[in-house]
């Protein structure tokens, strides 16, 4: 295996620079158009990184990869042109677009360098091992702590993560199984909240169709049947109070808890900080950041009758103004207020000099440079897959798919907004692509235009869940101090378990059309599993 590892990538490269000495054709002399555009090869680039990060566990030349072969396909295999589209429409416009979120990572590593060398995060761990007596209770705070951060996933990721490593490292934790559950709650938790970030981008996308509802009562309707992000949670719950685990998590779990060995990132174990420090220098730090990245979201949406997008329409407007907000500029806005906010706080409580709070500025960049790293490639290759006309494949699929099986279209829906998300990395993409086509099939008064909404929604949160190119994979990564890899890895079968019984669920729901049926059913299915996984793992072990 390592040898083949070691062999496969150089053999990829020297692949792709013998196809990038192939002429492009062009019809009539006009400019080249690619013979791939809206067919099943437009899902090929990623489908190509993932495998590779898969093999190879290594994910930026596995990603850059994926980048090339997307290029290589949209520009006919033309040497410049393809250096270019790598370029141009790959990485600078994925570090152009992302601008506001690498800002708001940076942010956010530095405000965690701070709590770090404040020692608020030693003294919450201290705190933590008094009052936190078993790594069950660890692995169901770190889950309650995520249901309660359902603004934003990327907030969720990078705040469970900071506050919960402490806990997680002091009861033998290893960082993949922190990463899972971060994950595991951060999109799953946002897409059944009407109040955040996502139910914004779902409202959105569902305004302007004929549904005879608004889009905001529409994504309430759908929570119900949204089986994949609440059979998540009852996964959770029962693995945790079951204490097993299986596959590759299993390996990791076994070297943390009898050799302590964590899997964490090099120079990411917490820092003692100033023996000073105190609980609060943590919880106050977290609870301004989430107050003013909250202020930050409804002001950008005009809450406060300033929109940013011209108008003043959504004044007072609590839900209307997260409807209309933009993320990427709403939390680096209350990011950068409320770094400003803690470092006076520490300085003022004299636990770090100014000169020593200055000092974490570098320290908060370079602990985010390899999520920005990542995020920049995937985003690159999401913009590859896009220009190849991935959305018009996958449309099309599923309007064939829609003439016949009605009853079992809602699980239909489920598996290709799974694996749409999955291949693109974006749950975003996946349900705006799907929403309309979903809109389409069904009758606007009926149940099963709700389910289908619902298994659209779901599919996208499980494909960006197991997916090594989403954003929310990676954040989930930077949140944990994780290697990605390994994240995506040990995380897979949990997600595919899941996705598994909400799968069998939604061909439930197609026919009874009774959430709370269904909802039993599932839940009961998905802890049948469970005990049937682990006597398997009983009987391995025996």
């Amino acid at each position: 295996m390592r040898n083949l590892r070691r062999r496969l990538v150089p053999a990829l490269l020297l692949l792709a620079c013998i196809l990038l000495t192939v002429p492009a054709f062009a019809s009539d002399g006009g400019e080249a158009v690619s013979s791939m555009y809206a067919t099943f090869w437009a899902l090929v680039p990623p489908i190509v990184a993932i495998v590779l990060a898969l093999i190879t566990k290594e994910a930026y030349s596995s990603l850059f990869i994926g980048v090339l072969v997307g290029a290589l396909f949209q520009c006919n295999f033309a040497p410049v042109d393809t250096l270019d589209t790598i370029i141009n429409d790959g990485l600078v416009s994925a570090i152009e677009g992302n601008a506001g979120i690498f800002l708001f990572l940076v942010l956010l590593g530095i405000i965690v360098a701070l709590v770090n060398a404040s020692g608020g995060s030693a003294a919450f761990g201290r705190w933590a091992e008094r009052n936190i007596k078993t790594r069950v209770g660890a692995a169901l705070a770190t889950f309650v702590l995520g249901i309660l951060i359902f603004i934003d996933d990327y907030f969720n990721c990078l705040t469970v993560g900071s506050v919960m490593r402490p806990v997680t490292d002091g009861h033998k934790i290893s960082r993949p199984k922190l990463a899972y559950l971060i994950d595991a709650t951060a999109a799953p938790v946002c897409m059944i909240a009407p109040v955040s970030s996502w139910a914004a981008a779902v409202s959105g996308v569902a305004a302007d169709l004929d549904t005879g509802i608004s889009g905001i009562e529409l994504f309430i309707q759908a929570i119900p049947y949204n089986f994949y992000s609440l059979l998540t949670f009852v996964f959770i719950i029962a693995l945790c109070v079951m204490k097993f685990d299986y596959g590759p998590m299993a390996a990791y779990e076994q070297k943390a808890l009898k050799d302590g060995e964590l899997a964490a990132l090099p120079g990411s174990d917490t820092e003692e900080g100033n023996k000073n420090g105190r609980v609060m220098d943590l919880i106050i730090p977290v609870v301004i950041l989430f107050i003013l990245c909250t202020v930050g979201m409804i002001y950008v949406g005009g809450f406060f009758g300033v929109d940013a997008w011209g108008g003043t329409d959504f004044a007072g407007d609590f839900i209307g103004s997260f409807g209309n907000t933009d993320a990427f500029i709403g939390l680096p806005w209350g990011g950068l207020v409320a770094l400003v906010l803690i470092v006076v706080y520490v300085v003022a409580r004299r636990v770090l000099t100014f000169k020593e709070a200055m000092a974490c500025v570098p320290k908060g960049f370079i602990a985010m440079v390899p999520p920005i790293t990542i995020l920049t490639l995937a985003v690159s290759l999401k913009n590859m897959t896009s220009a190849l006309g991935a959305d018009v494949f996958v449309g099309a699929a599923m309007e064939g798919a829609s003439k016949g099986l009605y009853s079992l279209l809602p699980a239909v829906i489920f598996i290709v907004a799974c694996l749409l998300a999955f291949a693109s990395g974006t749950s975003w993409g996946t349900f705006g692509i799907l929403i309309p086509i979903v809109v389409s099939v069904f009758e606007p008064s009926s149940t099963l235009l709700t389910i289908g909404i619902s298994a659209c929604l779901a599919g996208a949160v499980c494909g960006d869940h197991c997916s090594p190119i989403s954003d929310t994979t990676i954040m989930a990564s930077a949140g944990a101090q994780c290697d990605h890899v390994t994240h995506v890895s040990t995380q897979l079968p949990y997600a595919i378990t899941v996705a598994a019984v909400s799968f069998v669920s939604f061909i439930v729901a197609g026919f009874v059309q009774n959430a709370v049926i269904c909802l039993v059913f599932g839940a009961a299915l998905t802890v049948g599993v469970l005990f049937v996984l682990r006597q398997r793992e009983n009987e391995k072990s025996a």
